[in-house]
């Protein structure tokens, strides 16, 4: 707890870049995503995994999966220190053998603010690599008096087409992230928070601009890419 809160202290919530203003990202050329993938019934080994998109065209610019021996235990809200050493290293190797690919962004599978302590693994990488970050979570992390109860749910049902969203707000009255339906076929919304040097509107908007499927791109290709590489 103290790490975090010591990390967190770090955590910038607003735009820093010049492609952040812009409404149609001029300006950004590289996405990255981060994914961990475990072994089925051994959560001791995984496939870290790292790549790197073209924006807008979103194709394949890098990737970077390695097998990794995870010895940190899983405890909740704590997720970021079983994990983030790995996605680290991946994000460090980048930045020393093709510094020309490194990412304007990260997308991470997991939550930023969104957190008991207002520090998931998207703000703690954020804080470690110093690059924006954002958090893309599938599920809803109850904390703050969030609920995925009856109101929740019909909130999530009211979102009809693709690119609309609602405001998370905890009791506390803070808003802690946003609800997005990222695909016209998809019914199930996506979290986003901030993690780290970014605004939550940007935060949308790049998932938005990032999504062919319901999961968005970076984060897509390095869950595919980690799997098929424990798959061989």
């Amino acid at each position: 707890r103290r790490e975090q809160a010591r990390l967190k202290a770090s955590v910038v919530e607003e735009d820093t870049e010049e492609w952040q203003k812009d409404a149609h990202f001029t300006g950004l050329e590289r996405v990255g995503g981060v994914d961990l993938s475990y072994i089925k019934g051994d959560d001791s080994r995984a496939c870290a995994s790292l790549v790197v998109l073209s924006f807008p065209a979103l194709e394949v610019l890098y990737q970077d999966c390695r097998m990794v021996a995870v010895s940190a235990p899983y405890v909740a809200g704590f997720l970021a220190f079983r994990e983030v050493p790995f996605l680290l290293e991946a994000v460090q190797r980048l930045q020393k053998e093709e510094p020309q690919l490194q990412p304007q962004v990260l997308l991470v599978d997991g939550n930023g603010l969104l957190h008991p302590r207002g520090f998931g693994t998207a703000c703690h990488l954020g804080v470690l690599t110093d690059l924006p970050c954002i958090g893309v979570a599938k599920n809803l992390l109850q904390v703050d008096g969030l609920v995925r109860d009856e109101l929740h749910r019909e909130q999530v049902r009211s979102l009809q087409r693709s690119g609309e969203a609602f405001p998370l707000t905890g009791t506390s009255g803070r808003v802690l992230g946003m609800v997005l339906r990222s695909y016209n076929n998809s019914s199930k919304p996506l979290y986003i928070s901030v993690g780290h040097r970014v605004s939550l509107d940007t935060a949308v908007r790049l998932v938005r601009a990032c999504c062919r499927f319901r999961i968005p791109e970076p984060i897509r290709q390095a869950d595919i890419r980690s799997r098929e590489y424990l798959r061989k």
